[in-house]
């Protein structure tokens, strides 16, 4: 199962394993074109991560990206003749990746629950189903509208036009499983939750600091960027409690002599390994180095014309101690002092995160000490310097600046009231927490998704599954089939909509779609290979058409899906940034979103920079674990930390293939890592197998049976494991304080060994 850690990441194997999955996806030809126009001006946008295009050069794409098109752009279909022989019972008992390599969902179908089977529907008959339905309702916030990150600005804000024309702002979205923490920290530090890098930033800092990110595996096309700053002299400086090979030396598949020979960049020069959770207080020590030991160094203009509450803050920092913040996180003062002299001597430091600070109970607080940080030593609002949250799925942010968001501003509702003169709901909705609460006690009735996984993307498997399972109606609009479309109550309905490599032709003719990146570049896409089923439609259409069916007096909605320029024309009369829309987006790399906090304006109630004066958790746990300490006492009784993540061979939830080779992993999934030292402590063996438990003060006693040990560079006290197979053990209730969301990285354990193995799936 095992094998040795490559001495590099990227180089030939990420070329061999692109060429792999184009074969496999038989349409090998329109493949190799697809990957030709990938994030190129005149192409389409990847459908895989967030990460910004780099317009010079052939190819930009990754190994990762390459996987996500080839496995939307496949010939094989799930049609009527497949859900006539396998019946949902038994597609239940399959996994998340036989599932989805199954191929491409290629007609509209709909639950029949008399014999567990999906059956044909047309298109009319389902948007009418919908429409009946939604109108039976006796409150229009008993409906859920979820989106996946992957739907267009026009899809995304047709959706959110049609829930608030309906009555509701539930507005579920996977963003909240993600980077909410991101959103929530920033806008309340520097008033926008967005970073405030740009690409061409990364060219020109003299630092940059990664925390709690695998760029490796879940953004590759970073590691170019990492690749050309270090190359540069640029100091990268890394926190993450796994060593990843791809944050300590990377060969772009681009370079000849990386690629054929052992030659490889080293990214990090300084690699540290907190404990899970930690990160607040490694940070917090970087601060203490600062104000104690460099003085100096503090920026005083920039704290005295841009900041508000520094004293209460830096009272904070005087009485933290070094004790609390090398136990918490697990570092110490020597290597906490070596990474705060490369953040204090560099004239400009981005700093760079993801899941790995954003999935914890203290996230926001978390968040808010990295920006504590950088407005101490004025290192935001100029070039290459700032703050940069690394999102996932590649529209997500554009998701959200739609309106995709439970919590609108009046600003913006106003907005749309004054545009098409109508009146909106303010009121708070639902995020994915409340949603799934509101389903579990039936009072929501009706779920729709926007794409995504929503089943396996949350967390609280048994919990998450009843509560999709008690929708009345349950709608997918998906590509692919996943865990998602099988849970079903009184009735179901799978909508195929068209991939991002897909044209999109309506009446007006062949039309783009628009998408956001993680530096707020709007740049066009358009897709250019023949749909893989004439039954399929676009996600765009059928927000139309549902909308169409529900509430046709309230607005023209079909017009819209004529012309996806008479929505761009929408979004420019209703959202700032975006005037001139349909012009700005003939521009060969789209246009740039402006950032406040990028040009010194903070648009918080006090027109200032606000710093977060929080003391250190007394516990990295959520509340409802309060009762598990973390010890290391009994052998036959540790907790530990459990943190979730992915493979090399995964994308959010789309499980590509069984292998992880950047961790030495081929065939299996069902893996814990653990620190080689812990297991001896606990007579494990490498290779042996544990069930996993974790208990939470709900009494509720949640298991994962028969998972392998494998043993890795981690600390001692953690483990890791991948999602979604870990799911079951996360609490529904563990998330994070202000942001909702799941504690994923933080999950109290013990283990033990196994009482039954469990059969190892064959690669397909």
């Amino acid at each position: 199962m095992t094998s040795k850690l490559p001495k590099k990441a990227g180089g030939l194997p990420s070329v061999q394993s692109t060429i792999k999955h184009l074969l496999q996806s038989h349409r090998t030809r329109e493949n190799i074109k697809n990957l030709l126009r990938v994030n190129q001006t005149d192409g389409f946008d990847c459908p895989g991560c967030a990460w910004g295009d780099n317009q010079h050069g052939t190819f930009q794409f990754c190994e990762n990206g390459a996987k996500a098109i080839a496995w939307e752009s496949t010939d094989k279909l799930v049609d009527a003749e497949f859900f006539k022989t396998h019946s949902v019972s038994q597609l239940l008992k399959q996994s998340d990746y036989w599932l989805e390599y199954q191929g491409r969902l290629a007609e509209p179908m709909r639950y029949n629950a008399k014999n567990d089977h999906y059956q044909s529907i047309s298109w009319q008959d389902a948007f009418k189903l919908i429409g009946d339905k939604l109108n039976s309702l006796t409150d229009p916030n008993q409906l859920e509208l979820y989106t996946s990150g992957r739907a267009s600005n026009e899809a995304a804000y047709l959706y959110q036009l049609f829930g608030r024309l309906f009555g509701t702002n539930n507005f579920p979205d996977c963003s909240n499983m993600c980077h909410e923490a991101s959103g929530v920290a920033l806008t309340q530090s520097v008033g926008i939750g967005k970073g405030t890098v740009v690409l061409d930033d990364f060219d020109h800092a003299n630092a940059i600091f990664v925390f709690g990110q695998n760029p490796g595996t879940n953004h590759p096309r970073m590691m170019n960027a990492l690749r050309k700053a270090s190359k540069q002299g640029c100091n990268i400086v890394t926190f993450n409690n796994l060593k990843e090979v791809a944050l300590k030396k990377f060969a772009s598949p681009q370079d000849p002599t990386e690629l054929l020979t052992p030659a490889a960049t080293q990214i990090s020069h300084l690699y540290l390994s907190p404990k899970l959770g930690g990160d607040m207080a490694a940070i917090r020590g970087m601060v203490k180095t600062l104000v104690e030991s460099y003085p100096s160094k503090i920026n005083q203009t920039f704290v005295q014309q841009h900041t508000k509450g520094l004293d209460d803050y830096l009272a904070i920092v005087n009485t933290t101690s070094w004790q609390h913040i090398e136990q918490q996180s697990g570092l110490t003062q020597n290597e906490l002092t070596q990474a705060a002299k490369v953040f204090i001597e560099s004239d400009k430091v981005i700093s760079c995160w993801a899941m790995g600070l954003t999935q914890h109970t203290h996230s926001v607080d978390t968040i808010r000490e990295v920006v504590n940080l950088h407005l101490l030593t004025g290192q935001i609002g100029k070039k290459g310097a700032g703050l940069c949250p690394v999102r996932g799925h590649s529209n997500v942010q554009g998701n959200r600046t739609m309106g995709i968001n439970e919590k609108p501003t009046a600003a913006f509702i106003q907005a749309l009231e004054q545009t098409l003169k109508v009146q909106l709901p303010y009121a708070a909705g639902h995020n994915v927490y409340h949603a799934l609460n509101a389903l579990q006690q039936k009072q929501s009735k009706v779920l729709i998704c926007l794409g995504g996984n929503l089943a396996q993307a949350a967390s609280d498997s048994q919990f998450t599954h009843q509560a999709i399972k008690n929708a009345q109606l349950n709608v997918q609009i998906s590509t692919k089939l996943n865990r998602s479309h099988l849970l079903v109550g009184e009735d179901a309905l799978i909508l195929p909509c068209l991939g991002r490599t897909e044209k999109d032709q309506q009446q007006s003719g062949l039309q783009k779609i628009t998408v956001e990146d993680t530096f707020s570049m709007v740049h066009a896409s358009q897709g250019m290979t023949e749909p893989v089923s004439p039954h399929c439609m676009s996600e765009t259409a059928i927000v139309a058409h549902i909308a169409h069916a529900t509430c046709p007096d309230k607005f023209n909605w079909l017009e819209l899906k004529d012309d996806y320029r008479k929505i761009r024309q929408l979004i420019a009369q209703t959202i700032a940034g975006f005037e001139q829309f349909n012009q700005k987006i003939e521009q060969p790399a789209g246009f740039h979103l402006t950032n406040s906090a990028a040009e010194l304006r903070w648009n918080t109630a006090s027109k200032l920079a606000n710093f977060n004066a929080a003391k250190l958790p007394n516990s990295v746990l959520a509340d409802c674990y309060s009762n598990m300490q973390q010890t290391m006492g009994d052998a036959k009784n540790i907790t530990f930390v459990l943190q979730s993540m992915r493979s090399h061979d995964q994308y959010n939830t789309t499980i590509y293939a069984l292998n992880d080779r950047y961790r030495g992993i081929s065939g299996e999934r069902n893996v814990l890592l653990i620190n080689k030292d812990d297991a001896k402590q606990l007579n494990l063996a490498e290779g042996e197998h544990v069930d996993i438990s974790s208990v939470c003060d709900q009494g509720i006693s949640r298991e994962i049976k028969a998972f392998k040990l494998v043993y890795y560079d981690i600390p001692r006290g953690n483990l890791a494991a991948y999602y979604p197979e870990t799911n079951p053990l996360l609490a529904i209730d563990s998330v994070g304080r202000a942001s909702f969301t799941p504690t994923s990285k933080s999950i109290p354990v013990t283990i033990r060994v196994t009482s039954q193995k469990r059969l190892r799936v064959k690669q397909i």
